[in-house]
């Protein structure tokens, strides 16, 4: 019982007579509408004579009949349709990709040609690669945007960590839970007389006198409940003079760590709310900054958010309410403050950038809330516009299905949704129509129940083509 076919390619049933006993031509044809989307009927000399589809926007494929198969696709690929029908080449299990000329695009197409054993026509059978070919389109810009996301991270990190690695006086972070030190400056290893990088992975508490890791302790219990605590002075290991230490808590991955500042009395070490470094790496990072009051008025912002909301300069925004800039008055603020107070911090929350001069962008926002006698909201604001025009579009806004209409509920007015919606579904019908006629305009004018100034002005305003209509 022989289950594999001469080229190795394929396996036919072990007993084809009786698994298509019965079968009648109609059934046949059926068969092979299953498996292709277009199937082109071809003479001895190579013209198309007769053309089957399976899908309704395939009917453009009617504009071959008549015409030679070669003529019909793009000039590199023409060898492709010559192989194809070269009766001296076994092309039996060979499959094609191809590209149809249609109204200036591109149509990809697998074919693969059966040749009768009696007979000299052929039957092309073809698969539409479009939604393959999208896909990988899509694939391929969001690969890059990611790419140059990575990239973009990666230099921030670099700068974060020469600015941590330069800074004149010691720093050190270590892990709330187990007080390891997760990375220390070189001013730190310089203070420990330490080679560089041995300070990561051992216990905060060991570079310190035992007698004083009690009061290290305490003072880090202190902290956690008041951030107003004093530092607390203690001699570190191997050293006879005091210094003093001052902890600050911040959060990463879900988790608590300890920024640590020594203060060994030769070198300045500014205080927390006049860290000069960290105001100039906020006021020079490329994603843009806003700080908040509690009633949601501008205190701090970097230049970043007001060259994005097109202000003068950064003194202009203070005192403004971010409602004015952030989503629709008093809905996306709403919505992020809730989730501060409940969650502290928020991730990636799409919405959109109103400037002073009318115009929009659609953003990122990411937040945390600071527990204070007023609590302090703040805001990190990414443009997102560019991926979205890297990604590639699928002519104009349309269409869009109905959770992407959802999706523009607190965006725009109830008004603007319903009409959106309304222009959608007279886009689909009119393209509808359109393909049911076989892009005549007057009988779909007709089927419409419209006359044909009315469906030309329709197209013309959903951009699906000129005003020549197709009679």
């Amino acid at each position: 019982m022989n289950f594999e076919s001469a080229n190795g390619d394929q396996i036919p049933f072990s007993d084809p007579g009786s698994m298509f006993e019965g079968f009648t031509k109609n059934d046949i044809i059926r068969l092979a509408y299953c498996a292709s989307d277009f199937m082109l009927a071809i003479d001895e000399n190579s013209i198309v004579r007769d053309i089957a589809v399976n899908v309704r926007d395939h009917g453009f494929a009617h504009k071959w009949i008549g015409q030679k198969w070669i003529d019909t696709v793009t000039v590199e690929s023409q060898p492709k349709i010559r192989q194809l029908l070269d009766g001296s080449v076994a092309t039996d299990n060979i499959w094609r990709q191809v590209n149809h000329d249609h109204d200036g695009e591109s149509i990809p197409i697998n074919y693969q040609v059966i040749k009768p054993e009696n007979g000299t026509w052929h039957i092309a059978v073809g698969r539409d690669l479009r939604s393959v070919s999208a896909l990988q389109q899509r694939l391929l810009k969001t690969q890059q945007s990611m790419e140059r996301d990575y990239l973009h991270l990666r230099q921030t990190e670099t700068r974060y960590r020469l600015l941590f690695d330069n800074i004149s006086y010691p720093v050190l972070i270590a892990d709330a839970d187990t007080y390891e030190i997760q990375q220390a400056n070189r001013a730190c290893h310089a203070l420990m007389s330490a080679a560089a990088g041995s300070l990561e992975g051992k216990g905060m508490l060991s570079i310190v006198e035992r007698e004083f890791r009690d009061d290290v302790i305490a003072y880090i219990g202190a902290i956690s409940v008041n951030s107003a605590t004093p530092p607390v002075s203690v001699r570190l290991a191997g050293h006879t003079g005091f210094v003093q230490i001052a902890a600050s808590a911040f959060r990463q991955s879900g988790k608590q760590y300890w920024l640590i500042n020594i203060d060994d009395g030769l070198h300045e070490v500014p205080s927390k709310q006049s860290d000069q470094y960290v105001l100039d790496v906020v006021e020079k990072m490329p994603d843009a900054f806003v700080l908040a009051d509690e009633k949601q008025a501008i205190i701090v912002a970097n230049r970043a958010f007001a060259e994005l909301v097109q202000a003068g300069s950064v003194e202009q925004l203070l005192g403004i309410s971010l409602n004015r800039f952030i989503g629709r008055p008093d809905v996306d603020l709403g919505l992020l403050k809730k989730q501060l107070k409940d969650y502290q911090n928020v991730r990636n929350f799409s919405s959109i950038i109103n400037d002073l001069n009318g115009g929009e962008e659609p953003v990122e926002i990411s937040a945390i809330m600071i527990e204070r006698e007023q609590p302090l909201f703040g805001y990190s604001v990414r443009s997102i516009g560019r991926r979205e025009r890297d990604l590639p579009q699928t002519g104009k806004d349309f269409p869009r299905s109905v959770e992407q209409l959802t999706e523009l509920v607190g965006r725009k007015t109830l008004k603007e949704i319903v009409r959106e919606s309304t222009d959608l579904i007279e886009r689909m019908c009119i393209e509808a129509a359109l393909v049911h006629t076989a892009d005549n305009r007057a009988s779909a004018a007709e089927i419409l129940g419209l006359s044909r100034q009315s469906l030309y002005s329709k197209l013309h305003r959903h951009g699906l083509g000129n005003l020549i209509g197709k009679d």
